[in-house]
């Protein structure tokens, strides 16, 4: 039995930080960071019969031509995401009266919709990334026993192209879902490698008054290039949501609106046409 220290349940039996219970969820589930984007994504739906929020995570759960979806903010960083996925996790796999694993285990479908900058000049404003591999930089998922998933020989690639200092943590590289790949995937995606740092500031090479300890590691990691497949786009969840969902036994997939380009130095005329567009897209992958 998990002890009480170990699954925190709300008094009302719900899951601690998000607040839901198991019947509040959808096997397919939208991942949004912003709690505010998770109604710019509902607003699509057909109806809504279930809503809640706690801190930052805000859930909806309804339909979209027929098909029952969930749309949750996670917030920000690996940290967030080591919660959301646990405890979505816990709400399909483990019986929370009991406080034992079920025998027979629940896949979810969760396909993460953000925004983001290209890394790539041929990788345009306006247009849509899916990210064939998470490679994290944030050291959260090293926590699990995670050699069986990761891709070790990209890993040591990117570590011998880059000159990563091991110091700061051994990269790890999580591929996506191949179901969800083949489910959603078209000649409308560009694929390639996601940063998931684990901050904005430094770990992403900005710097405002703080020196960081490799000024030139964005340019390497723009350059970073595995058989063909080259970085698309740096953000902040998505190796943390496949590493956790690989070990769960989840079905993920991260997509991004490409709102600028940091390579060519442009960004969107309408950002927002081109969020709308995304989601309209996965919505309808979804729904068939």
């Amino acid at each position: 039995m998990i002890q009480s220290s170990e699954l925190i349940l709300n008094p009302d039996g719900s899951v601690y930080h998000l607040n839901l219970k198991p019947e509040h969820i959808a096997k397919d589930i939208i991942f949004v960071g912003d709690q505010n984007r998770v109604e710019k994504i509902t607003q699509f739906f057909d109806s809504i019969e279930f809503s809640t929020q706690k801190r930052e995570f805000k859930t909806q759960t309804g339909y979209y031509k027929g098909k029952k979806m969930t749309v949750m903010s996670t917030g920000i960083g690996p940290d967030n995401i080591d919660i959301v996925m646990n405890e979505l996790d816990a709400l399909v796999n483990i019986d929370l009266e009991t406080r034992k694993p079920k025998e027979n285990l629940t896949s979810l479908n969760i396909v993460r919709i953000g925004t983001s900058g290209s890394l790539q000049a041929d990788i345009p404003c306006d247009s849509m990334v899916m990210s064939k591999y998470g490679l994290g930089l944030d050291n959260m998922l090293r926590s699990y026993l995670i050699d069986d998933i990761s891709e070790k020989a990209i890993e040591d690639a990117f570590i011998a192209q880059t000159n990563w200092d091991l110091r700061k943590g051994r990269p790890y590289v999580i591929t996506c879902s191949e179901t969800l790949e083949k489910r959603i995937e078209s000649d409308k995606i560009f694929k390639g490698f996601t940063g998931t740092a684990g901050g904005f500031y430094g770990p992403q090479g900005r710097v405002l008054r703080l020196e960081i300890q490799d000024a030139d590691l964005n340019r390497k990691m723009d350059s970073f290039e595995f058989e063909g497949t080259k970085m698309t786009n740096l953000e902040m969840e998505t190796a943390a949501i496949y590493g956790l969902g690989k070990l769960l036994g989840h079905n993920c997939l991260s997509l991004n609106a490409i709102i600028a380009n940091r390579a060519t130095g442009t960004f969107s005329e309408d950002p927002y046409k081109a969020v709308d567009a995304l989601i309209a897209y996965a919505l309808d992958k979804l729904a068939e």
